[in-house]
């Protein structure tokens, strides 16, 4: 056969979800482990759901995460001339029949009836095919279909239990399993892999190939693989509604591609050894699509958080500083999050300060979007106030003021570095009675606006001396006033 051809083949019906970016991640792992072809087809015949700003969202999700396909993108829409030729061969040669029957007279019909669905009413009826015919797939009333899966064996469908299914409206326009057989055909697919919410409809798709053998040129049926699906920590399928779902708000919320994708390729599968943080090349290397698991997999945010801060902390300083760009100098990047905007004006960025600064901040966030918050103290013109903050550690502690009064007389004088800063707070916390804890808290939320950030004395020393008895002395009026 050749080497292995793979599809991914998202609609675009809204933002790109975690499990279809799982699904294009084990198709490109295995197109290039085994040395395929990893084509991208867009499934957008759904015109009233399909909108052109989800389908830029698959594409720039899936360029963002590095999986580049080798043909494509095509666009199924392109191809209905194709799939109404078809349509025509498999009506004309018996296999597709026309039905007249409106929704309400099935279900007028099969009220009482133990199992719904279609009754077959119009399968001997002879019903002339028309503007208000769809037509309907004449499943063998005995026998089964047989589901050969990598990922979970041999799934047999009892032809009884299947309706004739409709596989051209109305319009004459072939829904998903007629039009998915025909492109997979057209495009020598050899391997399907896909979601296991798509495994009910594989016994259709396998009775269409069968049937377009017989009308058009016989192709080899493809190997299906149908991963597992993703629950949340409900053990509940992902909520498009609940769940946080759309790839696109990973991005913005500053997690790393490579991260991502070491991430979903846990989900469902497992490197050898106990490694978490795997990197793309062994990816690829051991990735093996039946070594699958068919049980759920927990898409779980703090692991990938956690994953993704390791990633961060991995990154040379010139690398994090480059990676940081969206967040902290939007209006000189190619690329920012949604509605990214810096609580600093533009102008007021210093490269140098936040050069200094990073290193600190690489070791203390999980996410890019964490870093303008850490930063912001460095270009604003004054500390941004956490007043939940102030309240606590600053007015609600009654020495604060004076903590705040001794360090104002100590940077004045002591040389303005991180361990003369360090040594100076240690004595005003000793004139006080105060462990370095408490002394350096108020110093922290009078200059930084915030109790928790970056190391402290560093944070003073690139900041400076001028600025920093600045803000000291401000709010020890505020603290007095």
């Amino acid at each position: 056969m050749g080497a292995p051809r793979v599809r991914f083949a998202p609609s675009p019906t809204g933002y790109f979800h975690v499990g279809s970016a799982r699904t294009s991640l084990f198709n490109w792992l295995f197109a290039r482990q085994s040395g395929g072809t990893f084509v991208l087809r867009i499934e957008d015949t759904d015109a009233e759901r399909g909108r052109q700003e989800w389908l830029d969202g698959i594409i720039s999700a899936m360029a963002w995460l590095g999986l580049s396909a080798d043909e494509g993108p095509y666009r199924q829409s392109e191809r209905e001339g194709r799939h109404r030729e078809l349509a025509d061969r498999l009506f004309e040669a018996g296999f597709l029949y026309a039905c007249d029957c409106t929704r309400d007279e099935i279900d007028e019909r099969t009220k009482d009836r133990a199992t719904p669905g279609y009754d077959g009413h119009c399968r001997e009826r002879s019903v002339p095919r028309g503007d208000h015919t769809a037509l309907r797939f004449k499943v063998p009333k005995e026998g089964e279909t047989v589901v050969v899966d990598l990922i979970r064996g041999d799934v047999t469908f009892p032809h009884n239990s299947m309706d004739d299914f409709v596989a051209v409206k109305a319009t004459g326009q072939p829904l998903f399993a007629m039009a998915n057989a025909i492109d997979d055909r057209d495009m020598a697919i050899t391997h399907i892999i896909r979601g296991e919410d798509l495994l009910p409809t594989t016994p259709k798709q396998l009775l269409l190939w069968e049937a377009l053998d017989a009308v058009d040129e016989l192709v080899p049926i493809p190997v299906f693989a149908h991963l597992p699906m993703l629950v949340n920590e409900q053990r509940k399928k992902l909520s498009k509604r609940k769940d946080p779902v759309a790839v696109e708000s990973y991005r913005d919320q500053g997690y790393l591609p490579d991260a991502f994708v070491n991430y979903l390729a846990l989900l469902g599968w497992s490197p050898a050894g106990d490694a978490e943080i795997v990197d793309r090349s062994t990816l690829i290397e051991q990735f093996r699509l039946e070594e699958v698991h068919h049980a759920p997999a927990f898409f779980d945010v703090a692991k990938l958080t956690h994953i993704n801060g390791e990633y961060i902390r991995a990154l040379s300083p010139d690398a994090f500083i480059e990676a940081c760009t969206p967040w902290v100098r939007p209006e000189e990047s190619s690329w920012s999050p949604e509605g990214a905007t810096t609580a600093w004006e533009p102008g007021a960025f210093d490269a140098d300060r936040f050069a200094a600064i990073a290193p600190l901040v690489q070791e203390r966030v999980a996410t890019l979007s964490e870093v303008p918050s850490m930063v912001d103290f460095l270009f604003l013109p004054n500390a941004p106030i956490d007043e939940a903050a102030f309240t606590k550690v600053i007015a609600g502690d009654e020495k604060a003021p004076g903590v705040l009064r001794a360090a104002i007389e100590a940077f004045a004088t002591c040389t303005f570095d991180a361990p003369s800063l360090h040594a100076a707070t240690l004595k005003v916390g000793e004139q006080l009675d105060l462990k370095l804890r408490k002394a350096q808290a108020p110093i922290r939320v009078a200059v930084t606006g915030r109790s928790v950030g970056p190391p402290l004395f560093e944070s003073l020393a690139i900041l400076g001396r001028d600025e920093v008895c600045r803000r000291l002395e401000e709010v020890l009026q505020r603290a007095a006033g």
